[in-house]
């Protein structure tokens, strides 16, 4: 045998001991913590092997290059493929200041602390713990949703940064998906999506194995998925076996070579693939293997049965020579060809950094819209246009868009453009009526570095309930803004007119809900969601016109970035009964609070925009906004009152929604529903009354 027929053998050897070891470590990972989806990682390792190793430009010793490929496991139950490639690529951890560390994101101790309390390896990626995670995947769907906002988001960094002869950007998108994330009503929204807009640098791997939690996938999913994504207008490959490192690789260059339309590669596997009964084993239902059932898989890949762990030697080398030599050329490259490029373009390189470090530009909030007083007002949703516009001029990197509703959410970014095909340096988004993947793809935009927003009706904020959640629990500043707050919308009537939703959110760990009362309140909301890092954010606004409060008669609005103050108070501050409302709904309360007066029932009007950032204030600035000593408390919000007992106490009263709305002029409901001052006066002596027993 020749010398160039040695080497290789030995690289089909290597690739195939790579492979198993990936296996292996799925296996012994899931075994040990005796939790966890073997099969996935199993079948799926060479798919993953060969992107890594030959395709994805990443630099793992800089897993925040911003031209690397992103990798997404949208099938995130499969999440010990993803650690096993993080710990053998070697990829680093990066601190909470951005600074990469010396140290690995995924060591292989941390592979084998596999689902346990405080690891970097937790049931489901989640990309605040691990780097090297892009997105936090688990809930299906929502993976392959998030690969559109990237996808969005490389092409219009390029077209907004890229200039003759400097490609900064030039990315690729990579999920990883299942038959459940297209089975899932957000998978079909995002490839309708994305085939309308042509995104050519998105590629979905379908792992397509037959088999779902459940049993056969045929149960229940019997469509032709790829006539489907053609009818998508995407391209459509197939790899007949999973195993096949030469088609898979000719799949990839498909893809990279396709400059019109995404790509969806089909795979056909085998949950467990490798293992001697296939997919008869435990793997199919998402169970460890079984001591006896991981002994006989080893032995089938000819591994020693009886090792835990193992790493043979080699391996991590041979990613270190591929991926790792790689990524650090090509990232040692793309720094170069930076530093001309902000010699040549200092503006927008400044811009770059600054979004990188999510920080604003230097005078981000000059020329924010204040509003004078006016009896009649506007619509929160009007004022909110004007300020995020005049955001938008200070921010180049805010982008967003509306679930086909901006005129109504007055969202649209006037002189900016609109992203569409072939045209994707716009910053209006037409999701089109896709209000789940907006949500999906917006935080896909977010954790781009990119700010974005998405906007429909406050009531469909459940169709976006689970991208918000995840925006939470990933800590990354989306901007959901959401209009139509209230029974206040008339005569579109219950379907429409939100109740509980309110309650839901609050309820809702690390997101902040804002609900201004006026314009110059809103103006306010925006100040503190521009600076937000790690918190996405509720904006929460009315239909209807309301008044814009006189701020040398009443408090200022500046008040509103500590979630509640005090808006009209009795003299001395000492008042009998405390009126608290927030939106549209505060101004019933300062109109009750001037009929009290004439009354010689001094009140006190509280403000409560934000029931977070309220909680996040000290004792002392709580105590002095609703003090321990008034028991006689009034909230008014036209919406459930679920929560609003830790504000008004076991003496106080709510005004608010027991029941859905009804259609009607907004004068009707308001009166039908007792939102009058005359309500809010009876109640608050009510309040007073029982307080006094």
């Amino acid at each position: 045998m020749v010398a160039s027929e040695q080497a290789v053998v030995t690289g089909k050897q290597l690739d195939t001991l790579c492979i198993n070891t990936i296996r292996t470590l799925a296996i012994d990972a899931v075994q040990q913590a005796n939790s966890g989806h073997p099969g996935a990682p199993m079948g799926l390792a060479p798919v993953a092997y060969c992107l890594w190793q030959q395709f994805l430009r990443y630099d793992p010793a800089d897993p925040l290059w911003p031209n690397r490929d992103r990798f997404i496991l949208s099938n995130g139950h499969a999440s010990m493929l993803l650690y096993a490639l993080l710990y053998l690529a070697g990829v680093h951890q990066v601190a909470d200041n951005g600074e990469v560390l010396n140290e690995l994101a995924v060591p292989l101790e941390e592979i084998k602390r596999f689902r346990q309390l405080g690891s970097r390896t937790p049931g489901h990626p989640e990309s605040h713990i691990t780097s090297g995670v892009e997105t936090t995947t688990g809930p299906l769907g929502q993976g392959v949703g998030n690969s559109l906002g990237m996808a969005i988001g490389a092409k219009w960094l390029a077209a907004n940064f890229n200039k003759p002869g400097f490609e900064l950007f030039n990315y690729n998108i990579y999920a990883m998906c299942s038959d459940g994330d297209l089975m899932e009503g957000v998978g079909g929204e995002a490839a309708s999506l994305a085939g309308h807009l042509k995104l050519s640098n998105l590629c979905w791997i379908y792992d397509h194995n037959n088999v779902t939690l459940d049993g056969p996938a045929s149960a229940s999913f019997s469509e032709d998925v790829a006539t489907r994504f053609v009818g998508y207008e995407w391209n459509v490959t197939r790899v007949s076996d999973a195993n096949d490192l030469e088609m898979l690789a000719r799949a990839f260059e498909v893809f990279q070579s396709t400059t019109d339309r995404p790509t969806l590669i089909i795979v056909d596997s085998h949950i467990g693939y490798g293992s001697p009964h296939k997919q008869d084993t435990n793997a199919a239902h998402g169970e460890p293997l079984g001591e006896e059932e991981v002994r006989l898989t080893k032995r089938f890949y000819g591994w020693p049965q009886d090792a835990k762990f193992l790493v043979p030697e080699g391996v991590r080398e041979h990613f270190q020579e591929g991926i790792g030599k790689r990524g650090r050329e090509l990232r040692a490259a793309w720094k170069r060809t930076f530093a001309d490029y902000a010699i040549q373009y200092p503006e927008l390189a400044d811009h770059l950094r600054r979004m990188q470090r999510r920080e604003l530009p230097d005078g981000w909030d000059k020329n924010l819209p204040t509003f004078p007083a006016d009896a009649k007002g506007l619509a929160t949703r009007e004022s909110s246009g004007k300020v995020l516009n005049a955001l938008a001029q200070n921010i180049p990197w805010l982008i967003g868009g509306s679930a086909d509703l901006a005129t109504s959410n007055k969202t649209t970014l006037k002189g900016a453009g609109d992203f569409e095909a072939g045209n994707y340096a716009g910053r209006n988004l037409h999701f089109g009526v896709r209000e789940h993947v907006m949500g999906a793809a917006v935080n896909g935009l977010s954790v781009s570095r990119i700010r974005a927003f998405g906007a429909t009706f406050f009531n469909f904020s459940d169709y976006m309930r689970p991208s918000i959640r995840l925006a939470a629990l990933m800590e990354t500043p989306s901007i959901f803004i959401f209009t139509h707050d209230s029974v206040g919308l008339g005569e579109d009537g219950p379907t429409h007119q939100p109740i509980e939703q309110l309650a839901s959110l609050r309820a809702m760990p690390n997101l902040l809900v804002i609900r201004p009362a006026d314009a110059n309140e809103v103006t306010e909301a925006y100040k503190i969601i521009a600076q937000l890092e790690h918190e996405p954010v509720a904006l929460v606004l009315t239909r209807q016109a309301v008044p814009t409060f006189d701020r040398t008669k009443y408090a200022a609005a500046s008040g509103v970035a500590k979630g509640a103050y005090v808006l009209a108070d009795a003299p001395g501050g000492k008042p009998d009964v405390i009126l608290i409302g927030t939106g549209s709904e505060v101004w019933l309360c300062v109109e009750a609070y001037e009929a009290l007066k004439t009354e010689g029932i001094q009140a006190r009007v509280v403000s409560m925009p934000s029931w977070e950032i309220f909680e996040q204030q000290d004792v002392s600035y709580k105590e002095s906004v609703l003090p321990a000593s008034v028991k006689a408390r009034v909230s008014v919000e036209m919406a459930a009152t679920l929560g609003w007992e830790r504000y008004v106490g076991p003496k106080g009263r709510m005004v608010g929604m027991h029941r859905f709305g009804a259609s009607a002029p907004l004068k009707d409901l308001l009166k039908f529903f007792g939102f009058t001052v005359d309500r809010v006066v009876e109640e608050a002596r009510k309040a007073m009354a029982d307080a006094s027993r």
